[in-house]
């Protein structure tokens, strides 16, 4: 049976972070294995990774991604329900419980006070075989990166200091919500690990505390309900602390040995580990963050290719008329567009829109758009119309309150004459060979597409006489801020338009374009930009 996340998969798994075909499960005679299929995250198997081939035993666990699975051989003997309380991201099989101190009389022994900072190793112990342990444990945390493979790896090298530990979790907070969640639980017998009861009453208290606690007998210290039933009578609980002094998280290790309980040489071997698994544990997170801003940013690389793969790379090739276009975004992907469409009887439509917002949303209203106003513009008679079926389309409730701004103009080249439809864009500035310059017909600029449905926009048509050249643009032009808060304004717009003589548009569209870069400077650009621009030539 094949697992992954590709609709024929045996076991279909639905989270992004899994591979199409992630892993399988071979039978061979009466025994299973479960194998990795070079998978982009990998397959574990009780928290290790499978290399290869490994073959299945009794409730192993199977851990893909954030999914675990357990194994049985036929019908599984006890059902394990996840508890409604159980956050996400929890150990499978581990729960914080919310249980109240019961007890009268403290029995604590000893504390180390985290709050005062780290300041490095706390080792007393003479017990050379624990030294070593610990030496070991060190190593494997120095090697390690991902939290999957730090947080086993500090257990495996507790249980063994600790010969008499009979449990072992670590809990971690979460950065964004707060919340305390098992990332990593150790049983000494196979019996114990259906279910582990933390108790938060503990956690609580050293993570607030800054303090590692040592309990001779933690029924009477704490009384909670996770230490009656687990029959709790020695445990150690220290504090993971950041670099800055933040808590990260706890790590408790316990007993129900009445004999071998811990002592204060024990808690300061753990407070020992425990420091230099923090730094471990930070430094892990780190890497996590790192990953995912790193695959975030292949995303919207991506994204932003394709989004620049809806607008032409090259303008249209019409007898006497030459054009320009511009357009960069504030961030990786934006939400201003342009097109240029090819209309019967060699009409030309060249379309110009700016989404509200900026980022992926923006992107992905832009997305629609390109599709829709081609369909639009060759399905509907006049331009009048086109624009009001685009907006139609866009007033569908499941675009919220999102609108968009549109200039459509249509350029007939053979009769010099262009048609006009404004969706609450800015005007179009229509420049003549002597450098004046001129809004075209902004009162005629109707509210923009998604507002309303049923609203009727009006046509303006205009001659094109040689040397007329008609410049479209987004906000992001006028918009422009540099380092003293000024902005470019329309007015200098219009100025820097009509100031000068120029050989064609292209030196005209590249002069504002270099106007407005300058005029910003080193300041960061804050809103899209784009720009159309045609002209007559002859």
């Amino acid at each position: 049976m094949v697992l992954g996340r590709h609709p024929n998969c045996d076991i279909v798994l639905e989270v992004g972070a899994v591979s199409r075909e992630h892993a399988q499960l071979i039978r061979s005679g009466d025994n299973y294995f479960l194998e990795d299929l070079k998978s982009r995250n990998g397959t574990f198997l009780n928290n290790e990774a499978v290399d290869g081939r490994r073959k299945l035993h009794e409730k192993d666990q199977i851990r893909i991604c954030d999914l675990v699975f357990m194994f049985h051989l036929g019908s599984p003997e006890v059902t394990i329900d996840r508890p409604e309380n159980l956050e996400q991201g929890t150990a499978v099989g581990a729960m914080l419980v919310d249980d109240e101190s019961l007890g009268t009389k403290s029995t604590i022994t000893s504390k180390i006070d985290f709050s005062a900072g780290r300041t490095g190793l706390l080792l007393k112990v003479n017990a050379e075989t624990k030294l070593k342990a610990v030496l070991e444990i060190l190593q494997a945390l120095g090697r390690a990166i991902a939290l999957d493979d730090v947080l086993p790896k500090i257990l495996d090298g507790l249980f063994t200091v600790f010969v008499q530990a009979d449990r072992g979790f670590v809990v971690l907070k979460d950065k964004d919500t707060g919340k305390l969640i098992p990332r990593a639980t150790k049983h000494r017998r196979a019996d114990d690990e259906e279910q582990i009861r933390i108790s938060r009453t503990i956690i609580n208290k050293v993570m607030q505390d800054k303090e590692a606690i040592l309990s001779d007998d933690a029924t009477s210290d704490f009384g909670t309900q996770s230490i009656v039933d687990y029959q709790i009578h020695s445990m150690m609980c220290v504090p993971l602390m950041s670099t800055d002094g933040e808590v990260l998280g706890a790590l408790q290790i316990d007993t129900h040995d009445l004999l071998h309980r811990f002592g204060e040489d024990d808690l300061e071997l753990l407070a020992s580990v425990a420091i230099q698994a923090a730094i471990a544990v930070e430094n892990a997170q780190l890497h996590e963050v790192a990953v995912r801003e790193a695959a975030i940013k292949r995303d919207l690389d991506l994204a932003s290719k394709v989004q620049r793969g809806f607008l032409p790379d090259k303008a249209p090739d019409v007898p006497d008329y030459e054009f320009f276009h511009y357009y960069f975004p504030a961030r990786t992907i934006g939400g201003d567009f342009f097109d240029y469409v090819c209309l019967p009887d060699g009409r030309v439509a060249i379309v110009l829109a700016d989404v509200s917002g900026k980022g992926i949303s923006a992107a992905l209203l832009v997305a629609k758009l390109s599709s829709e106003i081609r369909l639009c513009l060759l399905s509907e008679p006049t331009p009048e119309q086109a624009m009001a079926r685009l907006n139609t389309i866009f007033c569908d409730a499941r675009w919220e309150d999102r609108f968009v701004t549109v200039v459509m103009m249509i350029l007939h080249p053979r009769a010099h004459e262009v048609c006009i439809v404004n969706a609450g864009h800015m005007a179009p500035l229509l420049r003549h060979p002597d450098g004046t310059v001129e809004p075209i017909a902004q009162e005629l600029s109707g509210l923009p597409i998604g507002v309303a449905d049923g609203i009727e926009f009006e046509p303006y048509t205009m001659n094109m006489a040689i040397g007329d050249s008609l410049f479209a643009y987004t906000d992001g032009i006028p918009d422009a801020e540099s380092i003293r808060g000024e902005f470019f304004g329309t007015d200098r717009l219009l100025a820097e338009l009509g100031g000068k003589s120029f050989e064609n548009v292209q030196n005209m569209g590249k002069h504002i374009i270099e106007q407005v870069g300058r005029f910003a400077g080193s300041q960061a650009q804050t809103d899209d930009m784009c720009v159309t621009l045609f002209g007559r030539t002859g």
